[in-house]
């Protein structure tokens, strides 16, 4: 199996370990955290902050970006340029328990978590979060930088801007653009299009 380090140990961490040792392609060689508060995680060693990056890629020459995202996408972003930047290479990472259609194109960072589904002539941009159990249907398009959580589904042709977040639960109406940088919180039915920088809440 190749090498790979986790940038970021939190709790999204933890998933993408689990998600990374069922797919048995990467050995987790270590992690990078923001400061060096922990010894280890799932007992794989803590390597250091991202200032090690460049050092580290001379030896291990995959990284995944290990933190998540909510509010804003830009902590991915700068982290996802930094590791590409030391000269590392980003894999797709698919879990086994997960369907991803050989009609569907995935971009390099991504993650496709257990039980999640991704039809026939889905496009997945770069450096996303495929959370589990989501579903992406048919026809949709999910620009970079973006998660869409836990239970989610984007129906049919549905568009997703570059960095942004649809919370746990929430589904998509089929053919809706949403605009870059949008948060959608959980448990949401959307019905209508979203202008770049929304935030759409649950109405009560």
């Amino acid at each position: 199996m190749k090498k790979i380090i986790l940038i970021g140990a939190g709790g999204h961490a933890h998933a993408c370990i689990d998600v990374i040792e069922q797919c048995k392609k990467y050995s987790i060689a270590g992690l990078i955290v923001k400061k060096k508060l922990t010894s280890n995680v799932f007992g794989y060693t803590v390597l250091g902050t991202d200032k090690k990056l460049k050092k580290i890629s001379k030896k291990i020459k995959h990284a995944f970006i290990s933190i998540g995202q909510i509010k804003t996408s830009k902590i991915r972003i700068n982290l996802y340029k930094k590791a590409i930047e030391a000269g590392f290479k980003l894999p797709i990472i698919t879990s086994p328990y997960a369907y991803v259609s050989p009609r569907a194109k995935i971009g390099k960072g991504t993650i496709i978590m257990h039980g999640a589904v991704v039809n026939a002539n889905a496009i997945i941009g770069k450096n996303c979060i495929i959370n589990t159990h989501c579903i992406i249907e048919h026809d949709v398009i999910v620009e970079d930088h973006c998660h869409v959580s836990t239970g989610a589904i984007l129906n049919g042709k549905v568009s997703l801007g570059r960095g942004s977040f649809i919370g746990s639960g929430s589904v998509v109406k089929e053919k809706l653009k949403i605009g870059n940088n949008c948060v959608v919180s959980a448990n949401v039915f959307l019905r209508k299009n979203l202008s770049p920088g929304t935030t759409h809440k649950k109405q009560r």
